[in-house]
């Protein structure tokens, strides 16, 4: 099974379009799998005062087209749970985003966000628990670390996973245009960035 980590959309619309059609380009069979902030909350944390808004158009980013590309699995991130938070609205969408789990296995791989430790660390075994994969995002920064020391990548190039603790960092949508490529069978990954047009 080959697999393709998208994180950090943060309601890009435009990039995530370029980032859909290098999916299909290069590994139309794969699976698409979301790793959480799909959505750009407007309100920062800063802001929060235990005010709830009505309108989900109040408090998230979500361009005409946007949520009909969001067809793919996806947990939920930070942007989400704030969002959860501070919206009292009744639109279907807020239940939809309510119901996006905080973690995933997809295959072999354990999938979470990422805000869950403090930002810029490595996730700790409380949260990892032993798996040999863990894929995340957050930071918005392309990485993969092996027993906790940084490897170097190259994009689009393959790289062989080793028969050891793994944690990878798909990067983000908006701004970079990043993604992973994950294939299952050969125990690669590949770092993938979708150029302008």
């Amino acid at each position: 099974m080959k697999i393709a980590f998208i994180s950090d959309i943060h309601s890009s619309i435009d990039e995530l379009k370029l980032v859909l059609k290098q999916i299909e380009t290069i590994a139309p069979d794969s699976k698409i799998i979301g790793a959480g902030d799909l959505f750009e909350c407007t309100i920062g944390k800063k802001k929060l005062d235990g005010t709830t808004y009505p309108q989900l158009s109040e408090v998230m980013l979500n361009p005409v087209g946007f949520e009909q590309l969001l067809d793919f699995p996806s947990i939920r991130g930070n942007q989400e749970e704030r969002i959860l938070l501070i919206s009292s609205s009744t639109e279907p969408l807020l239940q939809k985003i309510s119901q996006l789990p905080e973690r995933m296995r997809i295959g072999d791989a354990l999938l979470i966000h990422g805000h869950q430790w403090p930002y810029n660390e490595l996730p700790p075994e409380h949260i990892t628990q032993g798996e040999d994969l863990v894929v995340h995002g957050h930071t918005h920064t392309s990485s993969w670390v092996v027993d906790g020391e940084v490897k170097e990548f190259e994009f689009s190039v393959p790289i062989k996973l080793p028969q050891k603790a793994v944690i990878v960092n798909a990067g983000s949508v908006v701004d970079h245009r990043e993604w992973v490529l994950y294939d299952e069978c050969e125990r690669t990954i590949t770092f993938m960035k979708a150029e302008l047009e």
